[in-house]
């Protein structure tokens, strides 16, 4: 089996080098985060925030709609999310205590502190009850996990049947000229500029190293279905620079019924 990718190469296990990287540059993360995708990164987003207010909507409930964003980071994602679903109560959980305290910042900045909670804690071992939330989002940090399926089984477990599972993530282009392009920006440029102002010169090296080891399209497909999730869309975005999988954890008596099906 490879070794995984890592940020700083040491003896430490992976999600301990990526909690410690990410309090590294937590200060300096947003502003990294919108100059390097020239603001696209804005549009990607919206597209995930309207597909997960369309959940609700064909719900058609008045329950309360709890959302889990899973590797929250500084909570941009649940911002958006909070913003578009009023009614909605999202808890913004990540690894980084460093980057979960800018978001904290951010949320009383925003009056959204009543809404958005922030928490800390392992997406392989979430410490949420089964079945306890409606939708779950993953906004670029999934390829940041150490066991990728212990992490998706964590977030199939917590999502209640019928519920939505969205993850946003780099991807790798093949088209010309956005290939050519994508690997002289993710290569060379961005390491570089990533090294000056953020001071961690591993950081935006293990980005695209990252995203060139994650599995995506098919292969991510497979692995989503292999821990349980009942269907997957695949939305390719800016040529392919992302991708949005949109899950679904399969309903009660969808379930019912295939544990009622004889074995093939």
């Amino acid at each position: 089996m490879a070794q995984p990718v890592t940020p700083y190469n040491d003896t430490e296990e992976k999600k301990t080098q990526v909690a410690r990287m990410f309090d590294n540059i937590a200060p300096r993360y947003d502003f990294l985060n919108h100059l390097f995708s020239l603001g696209i990164d804005h549009l990607w987003r919206r597209k995930a925030v309207m597909t997960l207010a369309r959940h609700f909507a064909q719900k058609n409930s008045n329950a309360p709609q709890r959302v889990l964003d899973v590797a929250t980071g500084t909570g941009d994602f649940a911002v958006s999310a909070a913003k578009r679903l009023p009614a909605a109560q999202i808890v913004g959980y990540d690894l980084s205590e460093g980057m979960l305290e800018v978001g904290r910042v951010k949320m009383t900045k925003l009056g959204l502190s009543n809404r958005v909670q922030m928490q800390q804690g392992d997406a392989e071992h979430m410490p949420f009850e089964s079945a306890s939330f409606d939708a779950i989002t993953v906004a670029f940090g999934i390829r940041n996990f150490q066991d990728l399926r212990a992490g998706l089984g964590e977030m199939h477990r917590v999502l209640t049947p019928g519920g939505l599972g969205l993850i946003l993530e780099f991807s790798k282009p093949t088209a010309f000229p956005i290939k050519q392009v994508f690997h002289l920006y993710f290569r060379f440029i961005m390491p570089t500029i990533g090294r000056w102002v953020s001071k961690d010169a591993a950081a935006y090296t293990y980005l695209p190293e990252s995203v060139a080891a994650f599995p995506e399209g098919q292969a991510m497909h497979a692995i989503m279905s292999g821990v349980g999730f009942d269907s997957c869309r695949i939305h390719r975005l800016t040529g392919g620079i992302a991708s949005l999988y949109e899950v679904r954890k399969a309903d009660a008596q969808k379930a019912d019924a295939r544990k009622a099906s004889p074995a093939e």
